[in-house]
């Protein structure tokens, strides 16, 4: 049998669509739209980083000034996007990502106060959608703006609406967009723990839960065919339907403290599931069969994550282990067993991304430290001083440029 042979200007515009398609995936890939990056795993899919930096660390593009805030931005390869407060407004601005230099500014007026005196500005960071950026305030005010212009689209007061508490420190879940849904774990009441808002109108979707929040951000996973979102609220972990609000079941996980709080996000690999806190709660592996949770491992003495959540890489967690005020230690677990593989004392609080086989780890004090991510010992590659001490937000890393924010700036640096 013959095969039939394509016309010759045909062939050529094949490879040319598979050339752009093939670009446009790298691209999508390269860029930082959400809290977590693009899959919402801390991980990062570029190939362009460099093996060694400079002996004075890599290269610093840019530096600008900063309000406060534990928002860490969003990037893509034209644009950062930082959410901030500035005297008495929670402001978003878009700059350039080569330069730093602003396209636009949008603010309003912010009302949230800290009880305990450390920051008043927004914990949650924005997500990037299409051309759509949505952003949460401390108090839970919640927008959606025009990405290309900083045009409002819409906006809603979750406090008014929901009657929602300000808890600890103020609410912190980073939006989660799936499909025409932006998704927020804000302990709302009367069945309002969890909430779906229409991405194009900010219209409530659907409500779910009496669970008080967490200052945990959801995400979400297909398993079977199917979509699934996980939310760690304050009293544990719920597998809901994102396009229903059906809630399909639930993990009781919260500390035996009062004064306590889940930070990290939930990790999804498989029909695998990891959660960790701190507070005396530790962490557990569980497995979700589409329609119910069972534990399969759980310790509190391996991996009792504060604020940041975990990377894993090869069948191994690697994350921070214990309180940020009492001291840490950066560990690496294997992920099947909970079994701890090694320990690290000395590198204090910070936040992981993971780039291949590397850790990139941005201290509490602001050096970033590059690490072998293997669980036979912890090898430190390098390190470099970015910012100052008070540095808690996630970076965002775009097309090899990581973008951080300290307590009162933010720097880009070209990691490529």
């Amino acid at each position: 049998m013959k095969r039939a042979l394509l016309p010759r200007r045909d062939v050529f515009g094949l490879v040319s669509f598979g050339l752009t398609f093939a670009l446009q995936i790298s691209a999508r890939t390269q860029d930082w739209p959400q809290f977590l990056g693009p899959h919402r795993d801390g991980s990062y899919q570029g190939t362009n980083l460099a093996d060694l930096w400079p002996k004075e660390g890599p290269k610093r593009l840019w530096k600008r000034s900063a309000g406060q805030g534990f928002s860490g931005p969003v990037a893509t390869r034209q644009n950062v996007f930082l959410f901030h407060r500035l005297g008495d407004k929670e402001t978003v601005e878009c700059l350039r990502l080569d330069t730093g230099a602003r396209v636009w500014q949008f603010d309003y007026k912010a009302s949230y106060r800290d009880d305990f005196g450390f920051d008043e500005g927004p914990r949650s960071t924005p997500a990037l959608s299409d051309d759509w950026l949505y952003t949460m305030g401390a108090d839970g005010s919640v927008h959606c703006l025009q990405a290309s212009s900083g045009k409002l689209v819409w906006s809603t007061d979750l406090k008014s609406k929901f009657s929602t508490s300000k808890g600890f420190f103020g609410m912190a879940c980073s939006p989660l967009v799936e499909n025409n849904a932006v998704l927020l774990n804000i302990g709302g009441a009367h069945g309002a723990g969890v909430i779906a808002l229409d991405r194009s109108s900010g219209k409530l979707l659907w409500k779910a839960l009496d669970d008080e929040a967490s200052y945990s951000s959801p995400a979400s996973a297909t398993l079977g065919g199917k979509r699934w979102t996980f939310f760690l609220t304050r009293s544990g972990l719920a597998v809901i339907d994102p396009a229903t609000g059906s809630v399909a079941d639930r993990f009781p996980w919260r500390s035996r403290t009062q004064a306590s709080v889940h930070g990290a996000t939930p990790i999804v690999q498989g029909d695998q599931v990891f959660i960790s806190s701190s507070y005396e709660t530790g962490a557990a592996m569980l497995r979700f069969d589409g329609q119910q949770l069972r534990k399969l491992w759980s310790r509190d003495d391996v991996l009792s994550s504060h604020y940041a959540s975990c990377v894993a890489h090869k069948g191994h967690l690697y994350g921070y282990d214990g309180r940020q005020e009492q001291g840490t230690s950066l560990v690496c677990v294997e992920w099947a067993t909970g079994k701890p593989k090694w320990r690290q004392e000395g590198l204090g609080s910070g936040t992981l991304t993971l780039c291949g086989d590397v850790l990139l780890i941005l201290s509490e004090t602001g050096e970033l430290i590059r690490a072998k991510a293997t669980p036979s010992r912890f090898t430190e590659l390098s390190r470099a001083q970015l910012l100052s001490a008070g540095t808690r937000a996630y970076p965002a890393l775009a097309d090899g440029r990581f973008v951080a924010k300290g307590k009162d700036s933010l720097v880009c640096f070209d990691l490529r």
